[in-house]
């Protein structure tokens, strides 16, 4: 039997870009022919996308990594790379991504959003694109960048209509195997039910609502008590709660205590639950000792009293509250229905750094690039990486970090010895000079 699967760990790699090329023309009667290598192509992204025909984090238990296609390198006569494939990986609608630091970075409530995982790495630009009049024949070309690279964690939050809520043994299992098409096992003892089961509720006038039985919560549950926030994390965007009180109780907890148990676990796991509608209910009333609490719907799952009633007043809260959502439920609440929902990554910055060798590292994907050509010991080459770094902040940011003439500094895999504008112009740059 498959497992439900609600929570794991997913690596994720977005392809390396191609590298450019160093190419110069070859025809006949041209004794030396200008710059005329390709860039490479950029590498593809890994994307989530959430997909109703998925209902489980099943797929990613044993198998969580997933890449991107690399970029195709550039060629002579500027053919350029292709770029590298996208992976688009389904999960299931609810899915909740965060880093391995639990920060939120994305949340896909809807069928159709998607959220980019790990960007491709750029590829690089060939010898052509570094023509200038002082240096008609580049020979270095940029290297490809590499693809992004992390582990996420993924988590599930079913989305259902109705959260059916009780206690363990309270008879959830079998109510929603008699009021749907859901057939979940069911044997009696306690946690008969240890993974969430969605059954769709169609009524006489085809309206149609999605009911999870949610595993038995116990005290504490708020707390994280036993597997109590797994649980609850399911109940969150129900938009109606069913709370199940059991009028057979076999430890003859009072129907009043179970509810009041009940309301204060969903209450201390997210107050604002207390404020969603519900619909008490008193379950197992063919077998039952105890007296129901106040404004409870007395049902028998077994022998069918009561459903019909029950039903009926979950149909009525569902459609009140789809009624009342304006707009309907989107990923951080943006959006109306039918909107796909595109996270993006936040850009990054420059930074730098002290390294515990005294080496001043600087941190930035522009900085990096600047200096990824296929030969900084090509003419014109480290002037070219020069003029980029200064354009991008990189000397004043140094100059910030105190570094001083004389100090190493590193870039990527790339270290070099720092001097000022002043007095590296005034020892003369090599190659095409400014």
């Amino acid at each position: 039997m498959t497992r439900f699967v609600d929570e794991c760990g997913l690596n994720v790699r977005g392809g390396d870009g191609g590298a450019g090329c160093v190419s110069f023309r070859r025809e006949a009667h041209v004794a030396k022919g200008g710059p005329d290598g390709g860039d490479g192509g950029s590498g593809g992204g890994v994307w989530l996308v959430a997909d109703h025909n998925v209902a489980s984090l099943i797929a990613f238990k044993d198998h969580p990594h997933r890449r991107a296609g690399n970029g195709r390198h550039g060629g002579g006569k500027r053919r350029h790379g292709a770029t590298g494939d996208d992976a688009w990986v389904r999960v299931p609608v609810g899915t909740v991504v965060r880093d391995q630091g639990g920060e939120l970075l994305a949340d896909l409530a809807v069928d159709g959003a998607r959220w980019l995982a790990a960007a491709g790495g750029q590829g690089g630009m060939g010898n052509t694109r570094f023509s200038t009049h002082l240096n008609r024949v580049p020979g270095f070309a940029e290297q490809g960048e590499a693809g992004a690279q992390r582990w996420l964690r993924l988590e599930l939050k079913l989305l259902a209509d109705v959260a059916l809520v009780g206690f363990p043994n309270a008879g959830k299992s079998t109510l929603i195997s008699r009021i749907s098409a859901a057939r979940p096992k069911i044997a009696d003892y306690p946690f008969t039910t240890l993974e969430p089961n969605l059954g769709v509720v169609r009524t006489g006038d085809d309206f149609e609502m999605v009911v999870a039985d949610i595993p038995g919560l116990i005290a504490g549950a708020g707390e994280g008590r036993g597997l109590g926030h797994r649980f609850l994390r399911h109940i969150e965007r129900a938009r109606v709660l069913v709370v199940m009180v059991d009028l057979a109780s076999v430890e003859d907890v009072p129907a009043g205590e179970q509810q009041r148990v009940l309301l204060h676990e969903l209450g201390s796991y997210r107050p604002e639950l207390l404020d969603r509608p519900r619909i008490l209910v008193a379950s197992r009333a063919d077998a039952g000792h105890l007296d129901p609490p106040p404004g409870a719907l007395r049902v028998s799952a077994v022998t069918g009293a009561g459903l019909t009633e029950l039903v009926r007043a979950m149909s009525t809260a569902v459609r009140t509250a789809r009624d009342r959502e304006d707009p309907p439920r989107s990923p951080g609440g943006s959006g109306g229905s039918g909107d796909v929902v595109v996270h993006r990554p936040v850009p990054e910055g420059l930074a730098v750094e002290r390294a515990d060798d005294g080496v001043f590292v600087v941190l930035g994907r522009a900085a990096e690039r600047a200096v990824a050509l296929s030969d900084l010991h090509a003419p014109g080459a480290w002037d070219f990486a020069r003029r980029r770094l200064r354009g991008l902040g990189v000397d004043r940011a140094l100059e910030r970090a105190g570094i001083k003439s004389g100090d190493t500094a590193r870039i990527g895999a790339f270290e070099f010895e720092y001097q000022d504008d002043d007095e590296y112009w005034a020892e003369g740059a090599e190659g095409d000079t400014r």
